[in-house]
């Protein structure tokens, strides 16, 4: 792997933008787990609770939405490779004080490089997907708190957020 002195791994010697070699690395079980939450007026989660919401059933297609976002992160952002993913689970919840839906996703491939990319995309998605869901009754729900909670595997081994 290729490093300029600022330790970026997206750079090579000369300062340009590179994608990452990682034919050498060996093939280990990774997995990344992240959070977030979309925050919202306790009106709206009242509805996503009841499951009255006219576009349908909020938490179910937010996680196939984030689901199908973790496979797609390559073609999002452009210096992530594309990977053969092997589980993705995506946990929505629902939380009273304050108001809010809280997501957590956990991705794992056996590759050659981290799934964190993919997981923080997961938990991105499946929020948005609930915004894009509610936002006829609260335009200002805010995501939050979208962070790296753990990831395992490869050189770097184990992380967790403190």
């Amino acid at each position: 792997m290729t490093e300029t002195n600022n330790g970026l791994t997206h750079f090579n010697q000369q300062g340009d933008v590179h994608m990452v070699d990682v034919g050498g690395k060996a093939v280990t079980k990774r997995i990344a787990v992240t959070e977030g939450r979309i925050l919202m007026q306790p009106e709206t989660l009242q509805r996503i609770i009841e499951g009255d919401n006219k576009k349908g059933d909020v938490l179910g297609i937010a996680r196939i939405a984030g689901i199908m976002a973790s496979k797609k992160t390559a073609d999002l952002v452009p210096l992530c490779h594309p990977l053969a993913i092997t589980h993705v689970d995506i946990k929505l919840t629902t939380e009273a004080q304050p108001p809010a839906v809280y997501c957590q996703a956990t991705v794992e491939v056996s590759g050659q490089t981290g799934v964190e990319m993919e997981a923080l995309n997961a938990t991105q998605v499946a929020l948005l997907t609930v915004y894009d869901m509610c936002k006829a009754v609260d335009r200002g729900m805010v995501i939050d708190g979208v962070r790296l909670l753990k990831k395992s595997g490869g050189k770097s081994g184990e992380w967790v957020a403190e």
